[in-house]
């Protein structure tokens, strides 16, 4: 597959088969986003690989209540809500692998960094025929005390990508882009 057909390609997947990915392919999602370039190559991301279909229920369950009790009406408010409150809604929407690229470092360009690092695990993914999607909803959670204390993840670091991965059910449709807009400086 060329770059510019993973880039065009590669959409956010919420319907994943129970498929589980063996542990080489997830290897290399990781290995591809380390190849992610870094503010002054410090390279301050850490992945967490979550399986335990449980463990992400229960991740699921508390970030939809925290997300309910913190957010404010902006746009979609309506159908958010309505997705939180309903209790089939899965923000992890039954993928079978989470992978939480997380900063292990201070500095004011680790969450692009991570950023960067997560696009090319998705772009990753989408190459090797699986879907993947950034799951913000899980952001709040997976950062207190409480989510970090649930993984391991040190009380330091910042999680920033909360990323699931599995085989699609279905190819994601095409989504429509805007025009963009392009200010030209001579």
């Amino acid at each position: 597959m060329d770059l510019n057909e993973a880039i065009t390609g590669r959409r956010a997947v919420r319907e994943y088969t129970t498929e589980s990915l063996d542990e080489l392919t997830v290897t290399q999602l990781i290995h591809a986003a380390m190849e992610a370039p870094s503010a002054k190559n410090v390279q301050p991301w850490t992945f967490t690989v979550l399986r335990n279909q449980k463990l992400l229920d229960q991740i699921s369950e508390v970030s939809k209540a925290l997300v309910l009790k913190t957010i404010t009406p902006p746009l979609h408010f309506d159908q958010l809500q309505s997705y939180l409150q309903d209790p089939k809604f899965h923000i992890f929407y039954h993928a079978p692998v989470l992978i939480l690229i997380s900063a292990n470092a201070d500095g004011s360009e680790v969450i692009e960094d991570c950023a960067l690092a997560a696009q090319n695990l998705m772009l990753a993914a989408f190459a090797a025929g699986l879907g993947s999607c950034w799951i913000g909803l899980a952001q709040n959670f997976l950062n207190s005390a409480e989510g970090k204390k649930l993984l391991g993840v040190p009380e330091g670091w910042v999680s920033v990508a909360p990323i699931i991965v599995g085989h699609p059910k279905s190819p994601a449709a095409p989504v429509p882009r805007k025009k963009p807009e392009i200010l030209l400086i001579d």
